[in-house]
C-alpha cells in the first residue's frame, strides 16, 4: 500500500501508457498521448533537468509529475513542477510526495523560483498554498464541439497573402521557427521565453508528434509566413490549437483568425470531433477570437510560484 515515487522508464509500455492515461484523467483538456510523453522525456533539452515522475502504488501508475528548468527563459533559475494525480487515487499523500521528490531536484540543479499550475477548485489550490505556493496569473481550457458546432465560413485571404499549410516549409522550417519565436516572445506569462535554438526547436516542437504539419494552417506574404495556427492532434478524435500567432508588423488585420478558421476546417474535414485551446485569462483578443469561433470555457488553472531558500 506504499506510494513510491520514481523516474518514468521510457522504454516500459506500462509506464507511459500509465503517466498518459493519468495525464488525461486529470486534466482532459490536454492533449497526451504515449507517443508525446516518450519524446517529451527522450528530446528535452540537457539544460531544461527534466525529468518525469511516475508516483506508484501497488503496482500501478497513480500520479505524474514534469519537473525542469525554464531554459529558454533569460532569468535563470526559475523552474517549473507540474503535478497531476488520478482523481480516483487522491488522498494518499501521492501529490506530496511528488511535489517533495520534484523540489528536492530542483533546488539541487540551482532553482530559486518554482512554478505550479493546479485547477481552479478549492481543494487544488488548498495543495498548493499548503506546499507553499502563491496564486498568481490564471489560464482557461476551452472546447469547441468540431463535429455538430458550426464553424464561421472560411475567408479569401487578403491580396497579397495566402493560406497555405506547414508541411510546404517542411524542407526548411526556419522561416516557421522565427515566426514561432516572435510570437511565444509576446506571450503573456509569468516566465519570459526567448525561443534562440533552432536545432533543439526541431527536435522538441517541429518533429513532436503531436504536431500534425498538414492542419497547421499558415498565412504567407511574399513567399514569408506571418501568421498560423498550431494543430496538435492525438491521431484520434481530440484537436488541439498549440499556438496562434502573428508577426508584430502584420498584427491588427485578421490572420491569426484566417489561419485559426482555416486549420479548424481542415481538422472537422479530417475527422476531429473536438477541438481544444488555451488561454491565459487577461489575453483578452485571443479570448475574443475564440468566442467567435464558439469555443467555451471548460476549466480554469490557476499558476502558482513558490521561492526556494
Amino acid at each position: 500500500m506504499t506510494v513510491i515515487v520514481r523516474d518514468l522508464r521510457p522504454d516500459v509500455p506500462a509506464d507511459v501508457e500509465g503517466f498518459a492515461r493519468v495525464r488525461h484523467l486529470a486534466l482532459p483538456f490536454m492533449l497526451s498521448t504515449p507517443r508525446s510523453v516518450v519524446h517529451g522525456v527522450t528530446r528535452a533539452h540537457p539544460d531544461a533537468h527534466h525529468r518525469a515522475l511516475v508516483a506508484e502504488r501497488d503496482g500501478e501508475i497513480i500520479g505524474t509529475a514534469q519537473v525542469g528548468l525554464a531554459h529558454e527563459s533569460p532569468e535563470p533559475g526559475q523552474g517549473y513542477v507540474n503535478v497531476y494525480v488520478h482523481p480516483e487515487r487522491l488522498r494518499h499523500g501521492t501529490g506530496s510526495l511528488l511535489v517533495r521528490t520534484a523540489e528536492e531536484h530542483l533546488a539541487a540543479q540551482g532553482a530559486t523560483r518554482l512554478f505550479t499550475w493546479v485547477l481552479d477548485a478549492p481543494a487544488d489550490r488548498a495543495f498548493a498554498e499548503r506546499h507553499g505556493y502563491r496564486a498568481s496569473r490564471s489560464a482557461h481550457f476551452l472546447r469547441l464541439d468540431l463535429a455538430d458546432g458550426a464553424l464561421p465560413p472560411l475567408a479569401d485571404p487578403p491580396p497579397g497573402a495566402e493560406l497555405r499549410t506547414a508541411a510546404d516549409f517542411a524542407a526548411d522550417p526556419r522561416p516557421m521557427f522565427e515566426l514561432d519565436a516572435e510570437a511565444t516572445s509576446d506571450e503573456p506569462s509569468d516566465i519570459d521565453h526567448e525561443l534562440t535554438d533552432y536545432e533543439a526547436w526541431l527536435e522538441g516542437t517541429w518533429h513532436g508528434p503531436l504536431l500534425d504539419l498538414d492542419l497547421t494552417s499558415v498565412v504567407v506574404v511574399d513567399g514569408r509566413p506571418v501568421a498560423f495556427s498550431a494543430a496538435h492532434t492525438d491521431g484520434g478524435t481530440r484537436y488541439g490549437s498549440a499556438m496562434t500567432g502573428t508577426a508584430r508588423a502584420f498584427r491588427g488585420r485578421g490572420l491569426a483568425k484566417l489561419a485559426k478558421n482555416d486549420s479548424l476546417h481542415r481538422a472537422r474535414a479530417a475527422g476531429y470531433r473536438e477541438a481544444f485551446t488555451g488561454n491565459d485569462a487577461g489575453n483578452g483578443p485571443m479570448l475574443a477570437i475564440n468566442k467567435w469561433f464558439g469555443y467555451e470555457i471548460c476549466a480554469t488553472e490557476v499558476r502558482h510560484a513558490r521561492e526556494l531558500g
